[in-house]
């Protein structure tokens, strides 16, 4: 495999699992596998499974895979992630023989809806699996010595992930950019949802330094790891809302995070909840 000269921007209508009227009603699988080409896979949770529902994100290269978040639940009998993966891994090997294929393990940051399927992947062969805690994470892309800096992982083959330090929801979180797919991997600091913000300067940072490395690469489209909202404009599902079955799409676009550094020059040293039509600001104090 080798990589292409531009991403080519791939339709993401797909019709997400989005939980059940109640959950002896659920038919969903615990994991929902959309492969969005024969190298990137997109997973979400089951909201019978936890009301959160985050997507994860498995992309191949030809050296190694990488896993970008673990998911909000712990035991394997109600999130098989790791029989997923390794179904996965599997598969992609069969198309793509190799003796060694390791697997590594980053995450968005260490909220427990992203990390508690750690443990699924502590015993796995050939698998490196990186805390997401600050100390940890920050060490590991040389963010402990450079917060502005872009680290970048090699997968192989010419897949190359750029990332990026964007503190402001969590002081840890980090922002993914695979030039493969052209997708821009938010995690919690921009979805269609309620971006909730720990640190309201630091947020507006990273949203400008991502404006600005947007500028120099093709974005097809930016993904968080959530859907809270619904159609209508500026109206969310209700917190551990378990069925949405009103979901926008999870994709949103580089001209959001224009519209977010406008609401926050707006807002200016007052933050407070802001609604836009496919996102709200919620500041934590």
């Amino acid at each position: 495999m080798t990589a292409a000269d531009a991403p080519i921007a791939r339709p993401l209508d797909v019709p997400w699992i989005h939980g059940s009227p109640s959950a002896k009603h659920d038919t969903d699988p615990e994991i929902q596998v959309h492969p969005y080409d024969e190298n990137t896979v997109i997973l979400r949770q089951n909201k019978a499974v936890h009301y959160e529902a985050p997507f994860l994100f498995l992309l191949f290269g030809a050296d190694r895979a990488v896993l970008i978040d673990t998911g909000a639940t712990a035991e394997p009998a109600y999130f098989p992630l790791r029989a997923i993966v390794d179904g996965l891994i599997a598969q992609w090997l069969t198309r793509n023989p190799r003796d060694h294929y390791p697997l590594l393990v980053l995450h968005t940051h260490p909220h427990g809806d992203h990390v508690a399927g750690d443990g699924q992947f502590g015993d796995r062969p050939d698998t490196a699996l990186v805390g997401a805690d600050r100390p940890t994470a920050w060490a590991y892309f040389g963010f402990d010595h450079d917060p502005e800096a872009t680290a970048r992982v090699d997968l192989g083959g010419g897949r190359v992930l750029e990332c990026l330090a964007t503190p402001g929801h969590h002081p840890a979180a980090v922002t993914y950019y695979d030039p493969w797919t052209g997708f821009l991997l938010t995690g919690d600091t921009v979805y269609p949802g309620r971006l909730y913000i720990d640190d309201w300067p630091a947020f507006g940072r990273s949203i400008e330094r991502l404006i600005a490395f947007t500028r120099e690469r093709p974005v097809t489209h930016v993904l968080g790891c959530h859907i809270e909202m619904t159609r209508e404009p500026g109206v969310d599902y209700p917190i551990r809302t378990t069925h949405q079955p009103d979901e926008p799409p999870l994709q949103l676009t580089v001209d959001h995070l224009h519209r977010i550094r406008a609401a926050l020059a707006e807002l200016g040293d007052r933050p407070r909840r802001h609604a836009l039509d496919d996102l709200i600001l919620c500041p934590n104090s």
